[in-house]
């Protein structure tokens, strides 16, 4: 904490007290659509609200041609902050800032809000991080209109939201530990990864390709009967559930069964460093995939993937997690209800290069992870900044 101190100022001093603004002095907040010189057929990135993770991130993008998304969509461009604005997105943080747009362009979910940084006076870093802290988001759910799960947060209300705005050069300063810590997440993992090893479609470095099938044993699990409380009191088996998989490394579960109720059905142990996608669930989670740190078993819903000594589990875990919508895309939309399968994930198909990259490789990723903390750290700091200020109003 004395390092962010030292960067930013002693929050509790009043010297170092914010200005407060409204929200719509720091940002333009939807910006309008400009004439754009590009043809129907140019390709520009799309967004739909699957890719925005709940934790201020992309998970992924597609190109799509212009033509076929310039209308009916949020029109935004690189270094705009994307904030979801319907329930229960909003509440659960999905927002993100866009960047490496194709031709600088995006369209996506007509359930965001663009917040674009002013020059001089705004960091999209700061936008961010201001609108993903919880007391900025239960202030909005309390402000919502609208019913059932259609409620909303208006563009009025974001405008009028006051804010204490830190000088630009904090921003600044902030938003380089952000960056700097923002090499562990996803958007530069993918670049990187493509970078050293290509991909299916575009195999430059002409690395072998397997299915999932050929280097690895998958098997999905099951779900003792909650009838029976003999299969889980005072268990010591840990068990899985679906909606665990976003815990992305995954160190301990919230269930655990006995050994009784492991007996009692169909699932089996998965070994510690497998993978796990999850095959059906709600929201983000179908196509999502973890990383196994502990031996586990888990419930139908998830599938695990257990490599082979020809596959580093890290470098498996990074390539399935860069591809999310497209796993998703295997089973029926992106947007809607399906569900993968054991056969489906036998069959995706999985570039292999010798396993010392794979190694170098997750080494690189065992690094980044290190660095994750720092952000969270900033975060945290951010958030006191702030929190003081907009707990004063009303």
């Amino acid at each position: 904490m004395s390092q962010f101190i030292e960067m930013f100022g002693n929050p509790l001093s009043s010297k170092q007290k914010n200005e407060l603004k409204r929200l719509g002095q720091c940002c333009i907040i939807n910006p309008r659509r400009p004439n754009i010189a590009l043809c129907d057929t140019d390709k520009v990135s799309f967004i739909p609200m699957p890719a925005v993770s709940e934790d201020g991130y992309l998970v992924d993008m597609a190109d799509e041609e212009y033509g076929k998304v310039k209308k009916g969509f949020t029109y935004f461009e690189n270094n705009d902050v994307l904030f979801a604005k319907i329930t229960p997105c909003m509440e659960n943080g999905k927002g993100a800032i866009a960047y490496g747009l194709t031709n600088g362009i995006g369209v996506g979910s007509t359930e965001f809000h663009v917040l674009r940084p002013i020059n001089g006076i705004s960091s999209p870093y700061w936008l961010l991080t201001l609108t993903r802290m919880p007391i900025f988001r239960e202030r909005a759910a309390k402000n919502m209109s609208g019913t059932g799960g259609q409620k909303r947060v208006s563009a009025s209300y974001l405008n009028h939201f006051m804010v204490g705005l830190p000088a630009i050069e904090e921003q600044r300063r902030f938003e380089a530990i952000y960056r700097q810590a923002d090499k562990s997440k996803f958007g530069d993992f993918k670049s990187q990864f493509i970078e050293m090893f290509g991909t299916v479609e575009n195999n430059t470095h002409n690395f072998p390709i397997m299915t999932i099938g050929e280097f690895a044993n998958c098997f999905a699990g099951a779900t003792p009967s909650t009838s029976h409380p003999e299969y889980w009191e005072n268990g010591r088996i840990r068990w899985m559930s679906s909606g665990e998989v976003h815990k992305g490394h995954v160190e301990d579960t919230d269930s655990r069964i006995t050994e009784l109720g492991y007996k009692s059905a169909s699932t089996r142990m998965v070994p510690i460093h497998s993978i796990v996608i999850a095959i059906a669930g709600q929201g983000k989670t179908r196509g999502t995939v973890a990383i196994t740190e502990v031996d586990l078993c888990t419930n139908q819903s998830l599938c695990a993937i257990v490599p082979d000594e020809r596959v580093n589990y890290s470098y498996l875990y990074h390539n399935l997690q860069g591809r999310y919508l497209e796993l998703r895309g295997l089973s029926g939309d992106v947007n809607g209800r399906g569900g993968l399968n054991l056969k489906i994930i036998q069959k995706i198909p999985v570039i292999l290069p010798p396993i010392e990259k794979q190694q170098q490789f997750a080494s690189i990723a065992q690094q980044a992870d290190k660095s994750k903390s720092v952000i969270q750290k900033a975060l945290v700091y951010l958030n006191d900044i702030q929190s003081d200020e907009l707990r004063k109003i009303a």
